[in-house]
């Protein structure tokens, strides 16, 4: 894995190969790795980038298309391209265009583009010529190598749009008098910024290609094998100069690196990625096109989560233009043009727990705990602001984190007299972060990472709910005029707060010896005493969960089921705990009834054991394609932006637990399957262990557990052995 310098994705393809789906499950026509049967080859050209296909390595993506001129264009995305906005925006790098001459992607000349999830490239191939693409899974480099019959000549072009300053946002700048190369960078020049003086770019260059007029490589001869590189770069650094001696270190080392060698070690990154885990379904057309889906969104954080920063939601790192884009005047109600371009993305550059979380959760059972790092680092590290806001403001110590969160953190002032709004009152997310980071820790049993990064943290969202809430009558701790998520504002003692209390306390106190010390232990021995119970009422004459404790008159500000947040993700109700009855009937009265985006009743319905609801759920979800863009894994925007990262992120968590749930030592095998789908699965679960089998007809065969004494901790949903 590299090392990243910083500070801080139904099908919609006209002539789509149909057989990459139907093959899955059926061995008579298995390719040579069963991945590989997700491929996709289109036969047509694409329009624009919204028929673009995802490639890259964890920190640097592209959107690859090839237009009907034969031009083959890449938007280039990362994970830290901040720019200077008021409120930081995730940017592109730029975009570069490849044109052929002459040109032998034309119409009747054999021409497809071919995306290979298994090894991450895409491949456009027409009269004699193949051009491949991918982004090095080991280096930050993204190669083209284009290999033709006879001699051709390319020439490489930048394709800039930030020419000019808008807004708070400044032009690139683009080097002059580079013979060999072309070199492009985003300067942030504003001292009242966390990130000022932070720059990203890249430089470009090949064999054989050597500087033309304006942002040209050009080849000086026709050849039958051409390569070019280009090297995305960012990193806070006092001048220009600096920013570019290090782009040029780096763009020599991966220019002189054996190609082959290269290609070798990334495909072997991504075979390793590949054998970690997977889902595989068949049974009926719907369920391969959700094994489709589901590992499509694999794929996804596989490009895009191993960066300097977490993977955002609204578009992750595949954002694109959408020249074709529409709205209506507002006075007129006309249809009117509203192009927009690569840098914009629906909810901001801010980090939303709400619809983030939903990308991470699966990351535990699918075994991608690197993915999971750069959301667990980013929150560690603006920890130290937000608990000396906190001391700031309220004179004691704790923290918390906000629900939206600038890149560098930060908190509002509030009180119990400060007035109502979503996004106000609202201290969840350090308890969520916490409860994933326990699982983290369960899976892969880091105590270094429990020491450095889990215990600061909890303890911290700990002490703040400690110490920032008064005591009721019975000594209690009273969350008075905290948000029940975005749904209920200011209401007393939140299922959500409250079930992840319940929640962390006595797994903590349930560390192994040595982790933690004993002023940790008596301050959660002390804590755990002083929780309030979980709300519960009556409604249609039976116990329900409620959202709140008290008179439930508080008004309606969103679509959320707070109180189902006592089954994800705080789990404080399931199949395999007490009073499920009451979780049921709290499920059958919820107020919203919804799927898809960040709605998690597919997620509650799997922990319910609830197998047509979650497989009728999980259709929904993972086949939720956003209709304008060919990638099948690029999901629609919901209530978000598309590609919708959330969606598919609850998508994938849901159909894990159909598969198999795990509460410390314990594994429940097939806890919401449903019997006429078949699987072919490996999943993670705590300890170190690894779970693989088959199903069909609601049964389980070729079961191989690792290590092999956990087979003693399987069950199914029913108690029995498999």
């Amino acid at each position: 894995m590299f090392v990243l310098k910083c500070s801080i994705l139904l099908l919609n393809a006209q002539k789509v190969n149909e057989t990459n789906f139907g093959s899955i499950g059926n061995p008579k026509q298995q390719p040579s790795k069963t991945i590989d049967a997700y491929s996709l080859t289109y036969t047509d050209f694409s329009e624009d980038s919204q028929g673009s296909l995802p490639i890259g390595n964890g920190d640097i993506g592209l959107n690859v298309w090839t237009e009907k001129n034969g031009d083959i264009l890449f938007y280039i995305g990362k994970s830290d391209s901040w720019s200077e906005a008021k409120v930081p925006e995730l940017v592109k790098v730029g975009r570069v265009r490849i044109s052929l001459y002459p040109n032998p992607f034309q119409a009747n000349k054999n021409f497809s583009q071919t995306l290979k999830i298994s090894e991450s490239s895409v491949t456009i191939n027409g009269d004699g010529t193949t051009v491949k693409i991918w982004v090095d899974a080991n280096a930050p480099a993204i190669r083209v190598e284009s290999v033709s019959k006879s001699p051709v000549s390319m020439k490489v072009t930048l394709d800039p749009w930030r020419t000019v300053a808008k807004d708070d946002v400044s032009a690139d700048t683009v080097l002059p008098n580079e013979k060999d190369k072309i070199i492009w960078y985003h300067r942030i020049n504003n001292p009242k910024l966390t990130i000022n003086m932070l720059t990203f770019g890249a430089l470009m260059k090949g064999n054989g290609l050597v500087r033309e007029e304006g942002n040209m490589l050009k080849s000086i001869s026709p050849l039958k094998t051409q390569s070019l590189v280009v090297i995305p770069f960012t990193s806070i650094e006092n001048t220009v100069s600096d920013w570019k001696s290090k782009i040029e270190l780096l763009a020599d080392k991966n220019e002189k690196q054996d190609t082959k060698q290269a290609w070798q070690l990334h495909c072997a990154w991504w075979d390793k990625f590949w054998d970690r885990s997977h889902i595989y379904l068949n049974g009926d057309s719907l369920a391969v096109k959700v094994s489709a889906g589901y590992n499509y969104q694999r794929y996804l954080s596989g490009c895009s989560g191993r960066g300097g920063y977490p993977m955002k939601f609204n578009g992750t790192i595949f954002n694109m233009d959408y020249p074709k884009k529409t709205g209506r005047d507002k006075i007129t109600n006309a249809i009117i043009p509203t192009p927009m371009n690569a840098d914009f993305r629906d909810w901001g550059g801010r980090y939303w727990m709400q619809n983030t979380r939903a990308m991470y959760w699966p990351l535990l059972q699918s075994g991608d705990y690197d993915l999971m790092l750069p959301f667990f680092n980013f929150y560690k590290n603006i920890l130290p602001k937000n608990t000396s806001l906190v001391k700031e403001y309220y004179g004691h110590d704790g923290g918390y984190f906000a629900e939206c969160t600038n890149i560098w953190g930060g908190l509002n002032k509030l009180t119990k007299q400060s007035k109502g709004y979503h996004l106000g009152h609202y201290y969840l997310p350090i308890l969520e972060l916490s409860s994933m980071m326990f699982d983290y820790y369960t899976h892969t049993r880091d105590e270094k990472f429990v020491k450095e990064t889990f215990l600061p943290i909890v303890n911290s969202g700990l002490t703040f709910y400690s110490q920032h809430f008064d005591r009721d009558s019975n000594g209690k701790i009273l969350l008075d005029s905290v948000n029940a998520t975005e749904m209920y504002w200011k209401v007393v003692n939140p299922t959500p707060d409250i079930s992840a209390l319940h929640f962390l306390l006595p797994r903590l106190l349930a560390l192994p010896e040595g982790i933690a010390s004993q002023k940790d232990i008596y301050f959660w021995k002390k804590l755990q005493t002083i929780i309030p119970d979980i709300p519960k009422g009556q409604k249609n004459g039976k116990e329900v969960i409620l959202p709140y404790a008290g008179p439930q008159t508080a008004p309606l500000h969103n679509f959320e089921n707070p109180e189902l947040y006592s089954i994800h993700p705080f789990r404080q109700f399931g199949i395999d705990k007490p009073f499920l009855d009451i979780a049921m009937n709290t499920y059958e009265v919820r107020l919203f009834k919804k799927t898809k985006c960040w709605y998690q009743d597919a997620i509650d319905e799997a922990y319910l054991g609830l197998a047509e609801q979650a497989k009728r759920d999980v259709i929904i979800t993972l086949t939720n394609k956003e209709p304008r863009m060919r990638f099948p894994g690029f999901w629609d925007k919901g209530h978000d932006f598309a590609p919708d990262g959330d969606n598919g992120g609850n998508g994938q968590h849901a159909l894990q637990l159909m598969l198999m749930q795990s509460e410390d030592k314990k594994i429940i095998l097939l806890p919401a399957w449903p019997k006429d789908w078949e699987a072919n699965f490996k999943l993670h679960a705590p300890y170190n262990t690894t779970v693989e089998a088959k199903v069909k007809n609601g049964k389980i065969s070729n079961l191989r557990v690792t290590p092999k004494e956990r087979m003693a901790d399987i069950i199914m949903a029913d108690g029995s052995k498999p």
